[in-house]
């Protein structure tokens, strides 16, 4: 980090931000251990971030009480929240899951329709999940062009910040009328990057005081989701249009690279000079934990990701594995098998969540891991894919759930 953002971190420490003439100090992290240090600092506010933070604060009529312990009353005391006047962190916590909560639509049999809404919200407090990963569908949100519809949106927002659960939101996928002819598919790249930025920044602004993770798009490297295949030339652009137009409008906000389903073509990003628009690298590790050595096999791709990185000389970033999972299938269920072969069974599902979270939440770098996903889905994906869920469709507990509520639970967060 420049020495001057260094400086500009010691003044705010120890002298703290004026803001309306009204003093907030961020509270003194000189006593917390190098490894929180290592986990926590990219989530210290710089000057510039923290008057975004602030003034958002005044706009939504927030006063912090400076004797308090919890600032944000997010939860988690100042001393493990590293960015105590926002919503951006709840302290270093790697425990996050992919949860398809905008999902209430015929072509997914309106997963989250009226209370299943609660019954998901419920399962991720229960477990203690501190973030989840969700799409804010442009489809949805601009269906026609220019008419602006967020109601399931301020839903799912509301109720998930209710309950201290930080969201990542996707920038997903292509509108039809923004899509190229003849087909218009959802998942071909816009034919005006113009249209995607401005989409982005109405949902940053709706959103800015609540949400302050964004992904851009999701696996831009798969033909499944983004189209035509450039090598991620065309990804590139669109990253370079979004990214400082969403700082203007939130400069506390992060953005993710879209999570890439090979992380190896990480490397297509840096080529097409694409290095210094994203803050945190984020792609999937999808291993069935049948084969031999899966964990090695993960950490292998771990290791893959961070040698491209240094090679871009970009080997500061934290990493975000925003997909990892597997089937839980019920026995004797005769079920197709997924793309990496037979279908695990529930218990199997749980080994390998207990292995993935004690294993990889030690890999430095590496903040956070979203299990793909909280709910199985309902023939959506007719494969065993349909099973990555840690709780089944009728909202009933796997083998899975349990023991990543007991991880958690005995979780303890560096000091």
């Amino acid at each position: 980090m420049p020495k001057l953002v260094l400086c500009l971190l010691g003044l705010i420490t120890l002298c703290g931000f004026k803001f309306n003439e009204v003093e907030y100090p961020l509270p003194d992290f000189s006593n917390n251990s190098p490894e929180w240090h290592a986990r926590n600092h990219d989530s210290i506010p710089t000057e510039n971030e923290l008057n975004a933070i602030l003034q958002l604060a005044q706009e939504n009529k927030t006063a912090f009480d400076l004797s308090s312990t919890d600032y944000d009353q997010d939860g988690i005391v100042n001393q493990y929240d590293p960015s105590p006047y926002d919503w951006r962190e709840t302290g270093y916590n790697p425990f996050a899951a992919l949860a398809f909560l905008n999902w209430n639509h015929q072509w997914n049999y309106f997963a989250f329709k009226g209370d299943s809404l609660d019954k998901a919200v419920a399962a991720l407090k229960k477990a203690g999940i501190a973030y989840i990963r969700m799409d804010f569908s442009w489809s949805d949100i601009e269906q026609t062009q220019g008419k602006w519809n967020f109601e399931n949106y301020d839903r799912i927002v509301k109720i998930l910040s209710d309950n201290n659960i930080r969201i990542l939101g996707i920038f997903s996928y292509c509108a039809g009328w923004a899509a190229a002819p003849p087909d218009f598919l959802w998942c071909s790249a816009p034919v005006n990057n113009k249209h995607f930025t401005n989409y982005a920044v109405e949902v940053i602004k709706r959103y800015k005081n609540k949400v302050k993770y964004w992904e851009l798009w999701n696996e831009p490297d798969s033909r499944t989701y983004w189209r035509p295949q450039d090598m991620l030339a065309g990804y590139t652009a669109l990253l370079k249009d979004v990214y400082p137009a969403a700082k203007l409008i939130d400069p506390s906000c992060k953005i993710l690279v879209g999570g890439m389903a090979n992380g190896y073509k990480l490397e297509w990003l840096y080529k097409n000079e694409g290095k210094d628009y994203f803050d945190i690298v984020n792609f999937h590790v999808l291993i069935s934990p049948l084969r031999p050595s899966p964990i090695k096999s993960a950490q292998s791709e771990i290791a893959q990701v961070k040698r491209i990185m240094n090679r871009f000389k970009d080997n500061k970033k934290r990493i975000w594995i925003t997909e990892l999972g597997c089937p839980g299938v019920p026995k004797g269920l005769p079920i197709q098998q997924w793309w990496n072969g037979p279908n695990p069974d529930e218990q199997q599902q749980a080994d390998w969540v207990k292995q993935v979270y004690t294993n990889l939440t030690k890999e430095e770098q590496v903040d956070k891991i979203f299990w793909a996903f909280i709910r199985d889905t309902k023939g959506h994906f007719g494969s065993g894919v349909d099973y990555f869920g840690l709780i089944r469709w009728d909202f009933s507990e796997k083998p899975g759930f349990k023991t990543l509520e007991d991880i958690i639970k005995n979780w303890k967060p560096p000091k």
